[in-house]
């Protein structure tokens, strides 16, 4: 098993950063090899480009797909389980992660249409996708609001959608 972790948090005083340093620790002990892709150290670029906005928004297949999100989509192809993990901000991820979808999962790579001219690349299922959010406060009140709901359908029936087997 090749476990891919989606990691967004800014901070390594947060108990998302504790999350992380555990979940490694538990890989490492049932040998289970991981990468991970630490947005914030990284420095990955999440603001879409003019180019890709091009690409994305017209449909324009003949415009490359930037090295940086080739570099994330060649991960995902070598992994057998996404974890994303982040904290919840606004009813949602981090402005960096949602930059991560909006970039990497890019038409006629994770959805869109077939192009049999270009002979587009598409993402492939991957058995497990896992979404690891903390949020601050218990899943009882988030649930009372709405937001809880909102959470589930934003990031696992849409971002996680069909492209995973079996998401959490």
């Amino acid at each position: 098993m090749n476990v891919l972790i989606i990691y967004c948090h800014p901070s390594k005083e947060s108990y998302t950063f504790q999350i992380l340093k555990q979940l490694k620790e538990s890989l490492k002990k049932e040998s289970i090899e991981f990468q991970i892709s630490d947005l914030y150290e990284t420095y990955f670029q999440t603001e879409m480009t003019e180019q890709e906005y091009m690409r994305e928004g017209l449909l324009n297949l003949d415009l490359p797909i930037l090295p940086d999100v080739k570099i994330e989509q060649e991960k995902i192809e070598n992994a057998d389980c996404i974890v994303f993990l982040y904290p919840v901000w606004w009813s949602d991820c981090p402005a960096k992660l949602k930059g991560w979808f909006d970039r990497v999962y890019s038409v006629g790579y994770a959805y869109g249409y077939d192009n049999k001219v270009n002979k587009v690349q598409r993402m492939k299922t991957i058995k497990y996708g896992i979404s690891l959010c903390r949020t601050g406060h218990p899943n009882k009140f988030l649930d009372e609001i709405g937001i809880a709901e909102s959470m589930r359908n934003v990031m696992i029936d849409d971002r996680l959608g069909q492209r995973f087997k079996k998401r959490r």
